[in-house]
């Protein structure tokens, strides 16, 4: 059963494309990635007035245990990390010197950072499989509804590039990347130092920066 999360049920979303999403969903044979209580856990974490900064990547992990409902997030016990987030990790390090102790990125989402995906679900083991269900209808409602204030958007591979026009002229601060995946990331994702990037505008708006190492 997929619920709408409360703070953000009010987009159109929920009630005119999520039921044939879902009913898609409970019919796959295949194992969905994450599991049904998990697929809005990012949203669920974070109502439209708490978040400051929006990570935007393409679509869930699709090897099983590591998807959560973050985007790019694993459970603290995942080992090895997934390659994305090795990159991820690699980068800040080089950006800002440190990284956290393991793949677990909840504690971004607690100080206001919506680590969401263009796509919500996967069936394991196939990257992208569930990119037709019509999952993308959602993510613009969602920067809309950010829209009211400037924000922080960070658009990581070309699915999640695709949304940059719609941010344009709002006072955002936009940065865009390839995506970080071992693929891609060497196409412009290393060196982009997007979290101290991040932090040096928040401060500029009056705000606290955000503490990407130290849970």
């Amino acid at each position: 059963m997929l619920t709408p999360p409360g703070a953000w049920r009010h987009l159109p979303f929920f009630s005119e494309n999520l039921p044939s999403i879902a009913s898609v969903v409970a019919n796959e044979e295949r194992l969905v990635l994450p599991s049904s209580p998990q697929v809005f856990a990012a949203l669920e974490a974070s109502a439209p007035d708490d978040v400051r900064v929006v990570i935007l990547g393409q679509d869930p992990y699709p090897t099983p245990g590591h998807a959560h409902g973050f985007a790019f997030s694993v459970e603290p016990d995942v080992q090895p990390l997934p390659r994305s987030l090795s990159n991820i990790f690699k980068e800040l390090r080089d950006d800002i010197g440190g990284a956290p102790p393991n793949g677990d990125l909840r504690f971004w989402a607690k100080q206001g950072v919506l680590l969401l995906n263009d796509v919500l679900t996967v069936p394991a083991g196939d990257a992208r499989g569930h990119r037709r269900l019509g999952w993308q209808k959602l993510v613009p409602q969602v920067l809309d509804a950010l829209s009211d204030r400037p924000r922080a958007f960070v658009l990581w591979g070309n699915d999640a590039r695709a949304h940059a026009p719609r941010l344009t002229g709002r006072g955002h601060l936009v940065l865009e990347s390839a995506h970080p995946s071992p693929l891609s990331a060497r196409r412009g994702f290393f060196g982009s130092r997007p979290f101290s990037t991040v932090n040096t505008w928040l401060k500029e708006q009056g705000h606290a920066p955000i503490n990407w190492t130290d849970p």
